[in-house]
């Protein structure tokens, strides 16, 4: 029999403090906002001690910073803790550990899109069960037994697949069909059977794959809609929202955005409204600061998301540099969620500069998608010099044809929404990604 959530945390050796706040049973969507702050600043008491007493990297750290743990009198003196990045973690795989080697049951590798050496990030037993495990957002993520959770995400080596398979089947009891996305068996082909016989009522996915599964589907003449999916989540890429209504049409589903990292697990779950994702507050910290000083910017301004987990205890992540880009909001959300909500801006790497002025690709391609005689496949090429337009190559709606007049047209029209100038290239076909999708491509 499968024991319960109480159950597994009595099993750990020092039950942490989400002992005495979280039942298993999924209040951490609607738990009362100071309740909420009182459980992180026990969760990052205990991190941070943890960290500064086990780990030769981390007391060096916030002894170069001048604070140790016994420094931290309330949430917001995390600020005074010191940012861990990217670069130090590249090719160090026991950097975080405060264990054993010997403890370690579980190592995946990052997808390597941002270059560099590759980040590893390993799991014990404990922190496997604190954070996958534990606790739900069942307002935000409804699934349960009976669900049938068509996985299609990559399972070898990144945090993806396996991350949603263990949430699915062991944190909400449902059926879990492990597609995986693109490897040597999960075909776009396999995975449309899979989809016949098997009748999923949930689909995780990337934007881009879930377009080439509907590409597939409709070489075999089978309509995804037929499904009658009860929910679609997106995650891996980002993607704007006119590519999401795009999606949504295709499948005939509400489609979510879920974003989460190799480092810090899950960040943020999208509700219904499509009003920015909630932050899984009982799993992280988030902080915005200025990429370049590394200032924390209040609610509303735009800067790089700052992340601590509280349920890693046997690899701490503490003020990690995710890289993207996002800004925080404290008004409510419609859907009822006491969470605090973010936008994602995308990442810090992928922001387009022409001409001095910084801007996302996601704002590009969100004008772009909204003219029904573009394709799903496009790449915006930046040109070397900023005396040159950027160009952007796509594919056309089916039954779309051709023309120089055409791709003037939509030059045209892309200027007038962006106030930008863009060349535009049509293309037959783009080549289809197993990866991320890679949308902005420099000459």
């Amino acid at each position: 029999m499968r024991s319960s959530f109480e159950e597994r945390l009595r099993s750990l050796k020092n039950p942490p403090a989400i002992a005495n706040y979280f039942s298993g049973e999924g209040q951490a969507d609607t738990m009362p906002p100071g309740k909420l702050a009182t459980y992180q600043f026990e969760a990052l008491k205990a991190v941070v001690q943890r960290a500064y007493d086990r780990s030769p990297f981390y007391r060096e750290k916030m002894t170069r910073a001048g604070i140790s743990p016994g420094d931290l009198q309330q949430l917001s003196d995390v600020t005074r803790l010191p940012f861990l990045t990217k670069d130090e973690l590249r090719g160090q795989p026991w950097l975080l550990l405060t264990c054993d080697k010997k403890d370690v049951v579980l190592i995946q590798v990052s997808t390597g899109t941002t270059g560099g050496e590759e980040i590893y990030m390993t799991y014990t037993w404990n922190d496997y069960l604190l954070h996958d495990l534990a606790p739900r957002y069942t307002q935000l993520f409804p699934v349960g037994p009976g669900d049938v959770c068509l996985n299609a995400l990559p399972y070898e080596m990144s945090t993806a697949g396996l991350a949603f398979h263990k949430t699915f089947m062991d944190g909400y009891q449902s059926t879990v069909i492990p597609a995986g996305k693109g490897g040597a068996y999960s075909t776009p082909a396999k995975t449309i059977k899979m989809l016949r016989d098997l009748r999923p009522s949930i689909i995780v996915t990337s934007p881009s794959w879930s377009i080439t599964l509907a590409e597939e589907a409709a070489k075999a003449s089978f309509d995804p809609k037929s499904l009658g999916l009860k929910k679609m989540w997106l995650t891996g890429e980002g993607c704007s929202p006119a590519f999401r209504q795009r999606v949504e049409k295709i499948w005939g589903t509400t489609a979510n955005y879920f974003y989460g990292s190799l480092e810090c697990g899950q960040l943020g779950i999208e509700c219904d409204v499509h009003d920015g994702y909630h932050l899984a507050q009982a799993h992280v910290l988030m902080e915005i600061v200025d990429p370049k000083t590394g200032t924390v910017l209040p609610p509303g301004e735009v800067g790089e998301i700052v992340v601590t987990a509280l349920l890693r205890y046997d690899s701490p992540v503490i003020r990690f540099r995710t890289g993207d880009l996002g800004s925080l909001r404290t008004d409510a959300c419609a859907c009822g969620s006491t969470l605090t909500r973010f936008h994602m801006k995308g990442r810090a790497f992928d922001q387009l500069h022409f001409r001095g002025q910084p801007f996302s690709p996601f704002f590009v391609e969100e004008h772009l998608m909204r003219m029904p005689e573009v394709g799903n496949w496009f790449q915006f090429v930046m040109p070397k010099s900023d005396s040159a337009s950027i160009k952007i190559r796509c594919e056309l709606a089916q039954g779309v044809q051709p023309s120089q007049e055409l791709a003037t047209t939509l030059a045209n029209r892309m200027k007038l929404s962006t106030g930008l100038s863009f060349d535009i290239e049509i293309v037959d076909r783009l080549p289809r990604p197993t990866a991320k999708a890679v949308r902005v491509v420099r000459e």
